[in-house]
């Protein structure tokens, strides 16, 4: 091939590639086009939607977060609320610069910011001091550890006072428990998971979507600087706070309750411990509590137990147990209190029954059979009414069901009644399984005329948005399983217990007060469940005691499962350590408060009236009256208009002109708090009971003043 040939070859191939460049260029622009053209008229790409990928660049969504609900006592005074805490941290980069100004903390601020830390945070001044001498220049910003978080707002402000650059705050929702140790396993716990309180247990768990509320939103669309345009469309749904539950505790009982509790395990040191305050005619539960326990604010405690033993454990309760017995075999005419039996031991188809004295007292009657615990006389009982009647009581109790208290976890208990040695063995309080508060509810028909009541911890549940009850709580009659005469009879025996010589309550007799208890000491199955653990201090000791016996008011049930010592006293006298102060207290509490005139005073408005009239015509209806101010008319009202107040009760008056802060001590709790909203200042409250000490003296003048500190004892 010559020279000429070699040229037109190499052009015709030019020409080809260029011919096939073209058509492949103008593929590719034919499909991108298309593809544009598809975009164009779908607005969708690979399944995303364009319109709306646009609409979420220039749209804003806003979450508002609810305020969990309140938990709060008999007083309206709050056991739980939300709070908010903080966890610290300091910058240390020096590339934290904003507008020109350094957000980091500077190397001669260190030793100051070091002692201020350590000052307010459990943490030593040499700790903080090495982690602010970071030698790694990409440590952008350090945390203190524990000690750094759930941070009070008092002890931020103190750092903050201050006034050190670099030293920040992130917030966090908490939950805050006033009270440390109160009804922890009842009232239970929240926490923040994720940025949301979560209810783990006790009634914030039973009511956590109650509780919790729903978060608001407010949605808008927003310019490229994030400006809201003007005439867009704003959409909104409300926020709903959660509902705030009122329970029937009385802070002052259960407080008290808590340190008879503590003392009690100090000194005996049970495995188990567990007490209920109740009163008798309605099943409002004013107390209770359980060890071991924790404090719900520091969690100091809560891994030795988490099960609130009064509802989700069930257990033999021994002598107790004969209360129902006896009132089975009265109601059933089968108890003839004068007939005799050769106490001691028995046999049911070769099988020993004893009573706690193997010997005996010979032939006893069977008043004194009850009187003196005897195993032997309850199971001839049972026998007399046969098995298909004791079953059948037992069910009328309230036994091997639920009571339905609205706590998470409650269990039914559980029975062995196949064979006659079983049956029996139920009447003394063995082979049958129990629950505290099966117990409980089963004793209010003793104590209120042969009517059983469930015992109940809510008194009702508000929607504080609409100011509505969503639930109401109150008394609610479960059974008559006895007549009015057997359940006085019993309640005879029970007075037999403490004040008859033979009795086994004679520890719980207290002056001044007609009791009636009976006492219980319960077996406690071995580990392989085969047989009963041996020893002085193996077993569950109980007490539940009704009083005063002649017009029951509360129902008072104490027990303690292996303590290792009785502190040289026997098993009455240790839970007597317990019972008998604090049955005396509510006893007491309750005559006080049956002693004032306890009229009901509807409240009107009253701002705008003349404060001396005001004042004469609330004092005449049995009210407290404080006034604030020297001014003429009532400005504002500590309790508003359209509520109810109880004579005793007390209500602040505002008024104009210059205030004095009035002397506070024995005030309440809430009557400390309504001063301070009223005022408009903040109050901290430390302690528990009534006020003993003010940060702001009486006579003080209240101008200018921001905080009020008040000491309860």
């Amino acid at each position: 091939m010559n020279k000429t040939q070699r040229q037109l070859k190499h052009q015709r191939n030019r020409k080809l590639y260029g011919i096939i460049i073209f058509f492949l260029a103008a593929l590719i622009f034919a499909i991108f086009l298309s593809r544009f053209f598809y975009i164009a008229i779908s607005h969708s790409v690979d399944q995303v939607d364009l319109k709306q990928k646009v609409a979420e660049l220039y749209a804003s969504k806003t979450e508002i977060k609810a305020q969990r609900g309140t938990i709060f006592d008999a007083d309206k005074q709050p056991i739980a609320e939300d709070t908010s805490t903080y966890s610290v941290y300091v910058v240390l980069s020096k590339s934290a610069v904003a507008f020109g100004k350094r957000q980091y903390l500077a190397e001669k601020d260190k030793p100051k910011a070091a002692r201020i830390l350590s000052r307010y945070l459990d943490i030593s001044y040499q700790k903080v001091a090495a982690l602010l001498e970071q030698k790694n220049r990409d440590v952008y910003q350090v945390e203190l550890g524990n000690a750094g978080k759930n941070i009070s707002m008092e002890t931020k402000q103190k750092i903050q006072a201050a006034k050190i650059t670099g030293i920040y705050f992130k917030a966090s929702t908490a939950r805050l428990y006033p009270n440390g140790v109160f009804a922890s396993h009842l009232i239970g716990l929240a926490e923040n998971r994720n940025g949301q309180l979560i209810g783990v247990m006790g009634l914030e768990k039973a009511f956590n979507k109650q509780l919790a509320g729903k978060n608001g939103v407010r949605r808008f669309e927003k310019d490229t600087r994030g400006t809201p345009i003007p005439g867009s469309k704003v959409k909104a749904r409300a926020v709903k706070n959660g509902d705030n539950i009122y329970t029937t505790l009385d802070t002052r009982l259960q407080t008290y309750l808590e340190t008879l509790m503590s003392q009690a395990q100090a000194t005996y040191h049970p495995q188990e411990m567990m007490a209920i305050l109740m009163k008798a005619k309605t099943g409002e539960i004013l107390a209770a509590s359980q060890r071991p326990t924790f404090n719900a604010q520091t969690k100091n405690g809560l891994t030795k137990m988490w099960r609130d033993i009064l509802v989700e454990d069930s257990y033999e309760p021994g002598s107790t147990m004969k209360i129902f017995t006896t009132a089975a075999a009265i109601n059933s005419g089968n108890f003839n209190a004068d007939q005799t039996y050769k106490s001691g031991s028995m046999q049911i188809d070769g099988k020993n029954v004893y009573d706690w004295n193997r010997s005996g007292w010979g032939y006893i009657t069977y008043q004194d059979a009850f009187i003196r615990s005897s195993n032997v006389g309850m199971a001839y009982l049972e026998q007399k009414m046969g098995a298909k009647t004791w079953l059948k009581y037992i069910r009328k109790f309230g036994f091997l069901k639920k009571t339905g208290i609205k706590l998470p976890n409650e269990v039914t208990g559980s029975i062995e009644f196949k064979y006659p040695i079983e049956q029996a063995n139920t009447a003394y309080g063995q082979a049958i399984n129990v629950t505290a508060l099966q117990m409980m509810q089963g004793f209010s028909a003793i104590a209120n005329q042969g009517t059983m009541v469930r015992p109940y911890l809510i008194k009702k549940i508000v929607d504080p948005n609409t100011k509505n009850i969503v639930y109401q709580g109150g008394t609610k009659k479960v059974g008559q399983p006895i007549s009015q005469q057997t359940a006085k009879q019993v309640l005879n025996l029970m007075e037999d217990v403490v004040y008859n010589k033979n009795g086994t309550g004679t520890a719980f007799n207290i002056s001044g007060y007609q009791i009636g208890v009976k006492t219980g000491t319960a077996q406690i199955s071995n580990s392989q469940g085969s047989g009963y653990l041996t020893g002085e201090t193996n077993y569950l000791f109980s007490v539940v005691g009704i009083a005063p016996a002649n017009d029951p008011q509360y129902i008072l049930y104490v027990a303690m499962k292996q303590p290792t010592t009785f502190a040289n006293g026997t098993s009455g006298q240790m839970l007597a350590t317990i019972f008998n102060p604090m049955m005396q207290r509510a006893l007491k509490e309750s005559s006080e408060s049956d002693s004032q005139n306890s009229e009901q005073v509807a409240l009107k408005k009253l701002t705008g009236h003349s404060v001396t009239a005001v004042k004469r015509k609330l004092e005449n209806q049995g009210l407290l009256v404080t006034t604030l101010g020297t001014g003429e008319k009532v400005l504002k009202q500590s309790v508003k208009s359209g509520e109810t107040l109880l004579s005793g009760e007390r209500i602040i008056l505002l008024t104009s002109g210059s205030k004095l802060m009035p002397d506070l001590t024995g005030w309440s709790r809430g009557d400390a708090a309504a001063l301070a909203k009223l005022l408009g200042i903040k109050i901290k409250i430390k302690g528990t009971g009534y006020v003993a000490q003010q940060s702001i003296a009486a006579n003080q003048a209240i101008a200018g003043q921001k905080q009020l500190v008040v000491n309860l004892k």
